[in-house]
């Protein structure tokens, strides 16, 4: 038998979930930072020079996406607190 999961979110769980985006951009930032001076330690045309590289593209499309994860977690739970109180009332 299959279990429903339901999500159920507060307008008070902004902040938290706010706080961890916040969080995983610096680490990220900081992460991007660290993989460019570590790449500028290699000979450019190596192996490990185009292993960075290509980690550090890699890594640099997830905060391209950070707008769009944040819209749909904001529209996640304001969706959510309108059913609520609509089936409230």
């Amino acid at each position: 038998m299959e279990k429903k999961l339901k999500a159920k979110f507060n307008i008070s769980q902004i902040l938290p979930i706010a706080l961890t985006l916040v969080a995983a951009g610096i680490g990220l930032v900081y992460g991007l930072d660290v993989m460019t001076d570590v790449r500028s330690d290699y000979t450019e045309g190596t192996l490990e020079y185009n292993a960075s590289t290509d980690a550090i593209t890699g890594i640099a499309k997830f905060p391209e996406k950070l707008p769009i994860i944040v819209t749909v977690i904001v529209a996640a739970i304001l969706i959510g607190i309108l059913v609520r109180y609509m089936m409230v009332q």
